[in-house]
């Protein structure tokens, strides 16, 4: 079975700019759900912020195996029940990769438990993206590092937990340095950060750049799914025998 992919797109500077509509005429999240359908082992549609809850209702959350999500402008419209209702999902299983400034969403300082802060600068610059885990899944067929000829830039610190893994380090023309690239766990799910994708740039039509969303989707497709919960175990069900002491106020 393929894995089933729902790419989430705020969808609101490509309908205010024509900049960006020039770049990506059916919106960032059209460009990145066709990257990752060249690949047959993946399955993804699209969901936007327009749509009734966002796109993101339960039965297409029962569907998804891994959510990507791309927001800038309008963090402040996702509504706080999708945000819990993606987490929710995320710590049973379901993938979650966070682009670019989708690192301010509910969605991700919700799931990362922090400010999820930074320096920026809007000048166009060079980016060099070094390979920080050789051998890393996310990073196969990367050899050493790539460029992006413009970008917005990113500086540390960054605001976010100690990740499991940091899989790519970005070097900026102005000198600058960031974690470009970050694993985690939350629950059973896993969570990857890429931080590349200005909308004003054509990053997600580099092919190197699809190739680790690509990359990025196959590692966090869920390995199990676990249905959490606070379930009152009774005394008689324990695997070894016990003497109840004391009431409870429950």
């Amino acid at each position: 079975m393929p894995i089933r992919v729902t790419v989430w797109g705020e969808n609101v500077h490509e309908q205010k700019h024509q900049l960006v509509r020039d770049i990506y005429p059916d919106g960032m999240h059209a460009c990145i759900a066709a990257a990752l359908n060249r690949d047959p082992g993946i399955k993804a549609r699209t969901a936007t912020l327009q749509e009734p809850e966002h796109g993101l209702t339960e039965q297409v959350l029962d569907e998804t195996d891994v959510l990507t999500w791309w927001g800038h402008a309008a963090h402040g419209q996702v509504e706080d029940a999708i945000a819990a209702r993606v987490h929710d999902r995320v710590l049973k299983g379901m993938g979650l990769i966070v682009l670019h400034s989708g690192h301010h969403s509910k969605v991700f300082k919700r799931v990362m438990g922090h400010n999820a802060d930074l320096r920026w600068r809007e000048a166009g610059e060079k980016e060099r993206i070094w390979v920080a885990s050789p051998g890393h899944p996310i990073a196969a067929g990367i050899d050493g590092y790539f460029e992006l000829p413009h970008e917005e830039m990113y500086g540390e610190p960054f605001g976010v937990p100690e990740p499991m893994e940091t899989v790519f380090i970005s070097w900026f023309q102005g000198g600058e340095v960031f974690r470009s690239g970050l694993t985690y766990r939350r629950g059973a799910g896993k969570v990857f950060y890429f931080r590349p994708g200005h909308e004003t740039y054509p990053t997600y039509h580099n092919a190197t750049v699809q190739q680790v969303l690509r990359n990025a989707v196959k590692w966090a497709n869920p390995d199990q799914r676990y249905g959490w919960g606070c379930p009152h175990v009774k005394a008689e069900t324990a695997l070894e025998p016990l003497v109840e002491h004391g009431g409870s106020v429950h």
